[in-house]
């Protein structure tokens, strides 16, 4: 049986989601579930949720634009992809090529796809080089440690005369893990 079921989220209070609710029953979406002021990078919106749990095989999931349920190009790919592994199409009423229920719109989705995954290869890639390339000439990236050498020294010297790694972090203003991490690397044994 195929049932054409909507979804609708508005992200801000000013938004009304009336429009959309009337864009995907026009659509033919006999039932239409909304989430308000709910972000669409978060998975577990209640709407949302009780969407899916409410299609079925052989039903289509129509709505008004892909982002309106992924966040990101990534998300909306698993999203659909996941859909098709439970025999649900879907349908976007502005986005023409997010078609699922048409052998070319399946098509189009599968090649979207690799170019999609392509792309976040080949930027894990870059980075991985870009990273590899930096630490051979001496670079760590990452935020500086609040541990300064004074601090270090302070810690150390605090440490020497019994005082706990919790008060010595409350006198030096700093987290409890940044003094242990400072005082591990100063501790270490120094290979030769």
């Amino acid at each position: 049986m195929n049932t054409v079921i909507g979804y609708a989220r508005v992200s801000t209070r000013e938004q009304d989601s009336a429009a959309q609710e009337s864009e995907l029953r026009a659509a033919g979406a006999v039932r239409v579930f909304v989430d308000q002021r709910e972000s669409s990078r978060v998975t577990d919106r209640p709407q949302w949720v009780a969407c899916l749990d409410h299609l079925r095989a052989g039903d289509t999931l129509v709505v008004r634009q892909l982002n309106r349920i992924a966040g990101s190009e990534r998300m909306a790919i698993e999203t659909i992809n996941e859909l098709a592994e439970r025999g649900v199409d879907i349908k976007s009423l502005t986005e023409p090529d997010i078609d699922t229920t048409t052998p070319t719109g399946r098509a189009l989705f599968r090649i979207a796809a690799v170019l999609a995954q392509l792309r976040v290869d080949t930027i894990r890639d870059s980075t991985r080089r870009g990273l590899a390339d930096a630490r051979a000439r001496g670079r760590v990236g990452g935020r500086p440690s609040v541990m300064t050498p004074e601090r270090t020294a302070t810690a150390v010297r605090m440490r020497a005369q019994g005082q706990s790694i919790a008060y010595i972090a409350r006198e030096l203003g700093v987290g409890a893990s940044s003094v242990s991490r400072a005082l591990a690397k100063v501790h270490e044994p120094t290979t030769v």
